[in-house]
């Protein structure tokens, strides 16, 4: 992962330098080396997802393209939003390491393992959806996480109620309803003690004024302004990623073309779900890069 970003672009390479830095760690060499179970552990995982976000970002800008120059907004799934506000400006690139390593170890403790799941619900809406949790929570926390596209909204919560919703929902009209292979129950109440611990962590960190607004995953709607925005961080933790609103809200403002950059496509394919007007491209390669600076500067 970000190995060939960093291959290709100096400037990518000092990113990934900075951050092993940053973190006291040689996270690079877990990224391209492996073994995959430790890459994959929650505080290995977020700050390497960012780091390849970052990579990515510094080969688009060595073609040219900012995200001041060239953003509207910026905005980011879950983990995403910090990569998000580093784009910005809003974080130093050690900073954000740094959170991503804490958010990962407080929202993998904050929940004994096997205590809380996560389910997809695909075919509802976010209505039905929320339906759904309601009469599967019998008093244990179910909640709609992520309200990703049109018809794919994922449920978290205790493991009983979260297997309640499952079988609930295949009795609404889901295509399909199905357990996923998450570590904890993301985006819901149970992930109280990770946000107050990560209010703990960013009273230590100065937010600065992103160069571009952030839409967050909480309000699905633009903030620039930095207290606020650090509310919004710990409110994400425990709080509902509005995904489909926020790509929604974008392209209400006029917004034609979204930039995914990082590892992977997969929410430029939920872009594609989301909202058919709207392009989506990815920059996950150095050739992604320069077709991608070819598009927006054409």
């Amino acid at each position: 992962m970000g190995k060939e970003l960093a291959d290709a672009s100096p400037a990518a390479a000092e990113v990934f330098k900075r951050v092993d830095e940053a973190l006291g760690q040689n996270l690079s060499k877990l990224m391209w080396e492996g073994p995959g179970d430790e890459l994959t552990l929650t505080e290995n995982a977020q700050p390497a997802l960012m780091a390849t976000s970052m990579a990515a970002l510094a080969v688009l800008e060595g073609e040219g393209v900012s995200v001041a120059e060239h953003a509207a907004y910026v905005a980011g799934h879950s983990l995403g939003e910090y990569s998000a506000l580093c784009a910005a400006g809003a974080l130093s690139l050690e900073d954000t390491a740094r959170l991503l390593r804490i958010r990962g170890k407080a929202m993998q403790s904050a929940v004994p393992v096997g205590q809380g799941a996560m389910a997809a619900l695909l075919g509802l809406d976010l209505a039905d959806a929320q339906e759904v949790a309601a009469e599967a929570a019998q008093g244990e926390v179910c909640e709609a996480a992520n309200d990703n596209a049109p018809g794919q909204v994922v449920v978290s919560g205790s493991k009983a109620a979260i297997e309640r919703a499952v079988e609930i929902a295949k009795t609404k009209g889901a295509k399909r309803a199905v357990l996923l292979p998450v570590s904890a129950p993301f985006h819901c109440a149970m992930m109280q003690p990770a946000a107050e611990e990560m209010a703990r962590a960013l009273s230590h960190v100065e937010l600065q004024r992103p160069v571009v607004p952030l839409v967050p995953n909480v309000k699905a709607e633009a903030v620039s302004n930095p207290q606020l925005i650090d509310n919004l961080l710990v409110d994400q933790v425990t709080g509902a990623v509005r995904w489909r609103e926020s790509v929604l809200w974008m392209a209400g403002q006029g917004v034609d073309t979204l930039v995914e950059i990082g590892a992977g496509k997969v929410l430029t394919g939920l872009v594609r779900r989301i909202e058919k007007s709207l392009t989506g491209l990815a920059v996950n390669t150095p050739e992604d890069a320069k077709s991608v600076a070819e598009a927006l500067k054409g």
